[in-house]
């Protein structure tokens, strides 16, 4: 809900599913869809290495993160 809350706000989200990569919930992947909200789902590590940098470069992002 939060993300979809900042929809205007945002381009994508990284969500950082662990050490290994879960499948988005259909639903939730078609709410982020309507909202105009791009979702990147990776492992942890790489979502967070993929968050900085496009963070430095001043981009629309979010991220939410699950312990590795």
């Amino acid at each position: 809900e939060l993300f979809l809350a900042a929809a205007a706000a945002l381009d994508v989200v990284f969500l950082g599913m662990g050490p290994e990569i879960r499948p988005l919930d259909a639903a939730l992947r078609s709410r982020f869809d309507a909202a105009g909200i791009g979702v990147e789902i990776m492992a942890t590590a790489p979502a967070c290495r993929t968050y900085n940098v496009l963070l430095a470069e001043g981009r629309r992002i979010a991220a939410g993160l699950l312990p590795v």
